[in-house]
């Protein structure tokens, strides 16, 4: 039963979240910690897998959509796998109630930020070559750390920093696809050690993750409408911040 319930779990979750080009962490860590299992020692290694999964099989759609820029995400990508590690570190060196308000706080502001870019226009014209590459380094550098402590992948720091400097929706999400795939593997790497992972829980998750983001990442590439996506994203954001704040007090 439990493996029922979690495979149709995740594969709502990396359907929606791959249409971002996300890899879901923000859903996945709460959601498999209110079925019961091991925060640290179990959720957070596995939501981080789920992330490299989830955004390898859309990875897979938005780069046959030519919706990846490879270059500037590189960058990040570079940042990231460097901090990751550390955040892994510092996850294990943390309580969990910490865990849980620092995961919060951050899904909050995820969902502040998508509020404001779904209430505007696509962008028209890209940041500057080099201040992109500046940005993207230092968002990329935070990401990763958010990333290894917190199971995340850290797409919801790139996603609207990308759309910030002024990638359109759909650009943004294959390019943050690259960089949370790189991030998610070397926060997972930091943790591997230390994690007890229940194989056949993890080949049911997988199993759901791929099937969802690839067919979350072709309905986005060819269906989806921006708008929608980023405010029902927030939504679920919203909603989930505040079941874990009232968690934690």
């Amino acid at each position: 039963m439990l493996y029922s319930i979690v495979f149709l779990i995740i594969l709502a979750i990396s359907f929606l979240f791959s249409m971002l080009g996300l890899g879901g962490g923000m859903v996945y860590v709460p959601t498999l910690k209110w079925v019961g299992l091991p925060l640290k020692e179990v959720v957070i290694p596995l939501a981080l897998i789920l992330n490299v999964v989830t955004t390898i099989s859309a990875l897979v759609a938005y780069s046959k959509s030519k919706l990846v820029d490879w270059e500037g995400g590189a960058v990040m990508a570079g940042t990231a796998l460097v901090m990751a590690p550390l955040g892994a570190f510092l996850s294990r060196a943390s309580s969990v109630k910490f865990l849980l308000l620092l995961f919060a706080a951050a899904v909050t502001v995820a969902a502040v930020r998508m509020v404001f870019f779904a209430a505007h226009a696509e962008p028209e014209e890209l940041m500057a070559r080099g201040k992109r590459f500046l940005v993207g380094g230092s968002a990329g550098a935070v990401a990763g750390l958010a990333s290894g402590m917190l199971g995340v992948g850290g797409g919801f720091i790139i996603s609207p920093i990308l759309m910030w400097m002024g990638y359109k929706t759909k650009k943004a999400a294959g390019t943050t696809a690259f960089v949370v795939m790189v991030s998610a593997a070397s926060g997972f790497a930091g943790h591997l050690t230390e994690g007890k992972l229940d194989w056949g829980l993890t080949a049911i998750a997988v199993a759901a993750a791929l099937l969802g983001a690839y067919a979350g990442a072709l309905f986005m590439a060819r269906k989806a409408k921006p708008k929608w996506v980023k405010s029902f994203y927030a939504l679920v954001l919203f909603g989930i911040a505040i079941k874990l704040f009232l968690e934690v007090v």
